[in-house]
């Protein structure tokens, strides 16, 4: 299979990078020959680390941690770190984040998001103009992982919380957002019809995250992301169950690349 090639703007700066650290002392020449010569992968063995990631797609592999053991975590991010790269790890506990301050000693632990981010080298000021929503408080954890990946990517994003259909004058308290918002991010669990509701009152992407909150006959999210790919809202955008990383990952490509 033919490799396919990164544009020549990232890969200069990855270079410019490695070389300002030779300069400063930081690595030698040995490790920078080490370093280039690992590139376009980090092979560990029991991972292969795609470091050009950022170079073809705009954001660096995403780690995600459910499954993974925490010192393979650990070695992936370091990786990560080392060529100067924003890190990104979601499904993990607080547990992973005490070890990986060993690696990145300013890495940050989201809670309710149950991710670790530390910021890559950018020095934009973040675009607004994504907002997540959540039908009720159950969906927040998943809505948290929606916002903590679109705002490590570069978006500045607003949250308008539990305002479902049974109490849809809630919504309609905030007007603005279907003025203000280049992209909405919808989480909803029961009968996931938030989304389809929103989507039939902007003009703008709507993105519908189906969670697994629910009663039984929802069937772990199964009925809301039914509901949402069946909706007759045009212009809604559905994802799998409760991957609000997913939707905030898209939420943010869409962002950035819109002109509003």
């Amino acid at each position: 299979m033919a490799r396919v090639k990164s544009s020549p703007g990232p890969d200069r700066e990855r270079l410019r990078r490695l070389l300002e650290r030779v300069r400063r002392g930081k690595i030698d020449i040995a490790q920078a020959v080490d370093e280039i010569a690992l590139a376009p992968v980090a092979r560990l063995g029991f991972a292969t680390v795609d470091l050009e990631r950022a170079a073809r797609r705009g954001f660096p592999e995403v780690i995600y941690g459910a499954g993974k053991a925490t010192d393979e975590i650990t070695e992936i991010a370091r990786r990560l770190v080392e060529v100067g790269q924003a890190l990104l790890v979601t499904r993990v506990g607080p547990e992973v984040h005490a070890a990986l301050l060993d690696v990145a000693p300013r890495a940050r632990y989201h809670e309710h998001a149950r991710a670790v981010t530390l910021p890559g080298r950018s020095t934009r000021r973040p675009r607004p103009g994504v907002t997540v929503i959540t039908a009720g408080t159950t969906d927040r954890a998943v809505a948290e992982e929606a916002i903590v990946t679109a705002e490590l990517m570069g978006s500045a994003v607003r949250r308008v919380f539990d305002v479902g259909i049974a109490g849809v004058h809630r919504l309609l308290e905030h007007p603005d957002i279907f003025l203000r918002s280049r992209v909405l991010v919808v989480v909803a669990g029961m009968e996931g019809a938030l989304p389809s509701l929103v989507a039939g009152l902007t003009s703008c992407p709507v993105i519908g995250v189906p969670t697994s909150t629910g009663y039984g006959a929802g069937a772990h999210g199964l009925a809301a992301l039914l509901a949402m790919l069946n909706s007759c809202a045009p212009g809604l955008t559905v994802v799998n169950i409760d991957n609000g990383f997913g939707a905030g990952y898209a939420a943010a490509v869409i962002n950035a690349q819109s002109r509003k």
